[in-house]
């Protein structure tokens, strides 16, 4: 699959396993919305600063936001390019089991 191939095996497996978490998938909707601080995230989830910092470490490993400094604040933001490239990537494998599904659906056709 041609989409696959342009990006290594452990960058998705990074994306992925960022946008595998239900609070981190979270965060990237409230820093699609806004750009919140660190502390303004931590207050909404029943869980240590240090937690949430951890998960906003995972998401900007894998590219899904950036920090940047504001005062004493690090306000947070969704990278959305690196968004759109995990839907293209789940659009492919959406083709992909398409086609299945329909091979599938032949052969069952041809069986009877």
């Amino acid at each position: 699959m041609v989409v696959l191939l342009k990006e290594s095996e452990e960058s998705l497996n990074q994306l992925f396993r960022a946008l595998a978490d239900g609070t981190r998938r979270d965060i990237l909707a409230r820093a699609i919305a806004e750009a919140p601080s660190v502390s303004d995230l931590a207050a909404r989830y029943e869980m240590s600063f240090a937690a949430v910092q951890k998960h906003v470490a995972v998401l900007e490993r894998a590219g899904l936001v950036r920090k940047r400094a504001n005062g004493r604040e690090q306000l947070v933001s969704t990278d959305r390019t690196r968004l759109q490239r995990a839907g293209e990537l789940l659009d492919s494998y959406e083709v992909l089991w398409r086609r299945r599904v329909a091979q599938l659906d032949d052969v069952l056709r041809e069986g009877n």
